[in-house]
């Protein structure tokens, strides 16, 4: 086992950047809680392949994290995107997969309208049943650590807003996808697409607006959420309809 160990360890250092590595814990990769034949097989496998990401035995990736020089560290990409420059999916506040059709018929955490709101509720005026009063996404609700596992999350309101005042957005195109360079006080950045947002079947205004979920209610309009938003013009914190579909980008410690 400690030679093992060892070769898996010398694996994960050799084949992975170093600013990955630091996601792979021991290099465990199939989450099992130990260094195992499986670990190797997934290394090599990855590498064998040219995959950026290294996928475990549940499908899951390692994803890099970008330390901004901020309160949380933040993921190069969207959920559900292969590539920085990738729209990924688009969540609904409190769903963890992509639908074709985002309304309030279709919505989750209601009875069809936004007044009879039965999960995330903070007023008798929203209700179906007595508010609960919670205004943080669970974890088994939060797109980024349902899809992505680990330590990921979606950001609270005030991460995103650190986000955003703390760091310099420029609008930029990357491989031909317009978006926002975000340049944290670390000197690093990553890149947020303008994806868009979606209403009804339709997506809307991808490739000049951006729209991204924060993991915190309104609290006191609970059918909306907290989010930022922005275009070529600048980034802004702003509410939306908890039915729309809007772009997820995770953080981690």
């Amino acid at each position: 086992m400690k030679l093992l160990k060892c070769f898996s360890l010398l694996l994960a250092a050799t084949l992975l950047p170093m600013s990955m590595s630091a996601q792979v814990i021991n290099g465990d990769l199939n989450h099992n809680g130990d260094l195992d034949v499986e670990d190797i097989t997934l290394l090599i496998n990855g590498y064998l392949t040219g995959e950026k990401e290294y996928f475990n035995g549940d499908n899951d990736k390692v994803h890099e994290a970008v330390d901004l020089g901020l309160s949380v560290k933040w993921a190069t990409m969207n959920i559900g995107a292969n590539a920085p420059e990738d729209y990924g999916d688009h969540f609904a506040w409190g769903e963890t997969t992509a639908k074709k059709d985002y309304s309030w018929s279709t919505y989750k955490w209601c009875q069809g309208t936004d007044k009879t709101l039965t999960n995330y509720n903070t007023s008798s005026d929203y209700s179906y049943s007595a508010p609960d009063n919670k205004t943080q996404l669970e974890l088994v609700d939060d797109a980024a650590y349902v899809n992505w596992g680990g330590t990921w999350r979606m950001p609270t309101d005030a991460e995103l807003t650190e986000l955003r005042t703390k760091c310099t957005w420029t609008w930029m195109s990357l491989n031909g996808v317009n978006g926002m360079k975000v340049a944290g006080p670390s000197g690093n950045s990553i890149f947020l697409p303008a994806a868009g947002y979606c209403d009804d079947t339709s997506l809307y205004d991808e490739g000049s607006y951006g729209s991204y979920w924060s993991s915190s209610l309104n609290e006191s309009t609970p059918n909306l959420a907290w989010g930022v938003y922005f275009d070529s013009s600048g980034a802004n914190r702003y509410c939306s309809y908890r039915y729309f579909g809007q772009s997820v980008r995770a953080v981690c410690p």
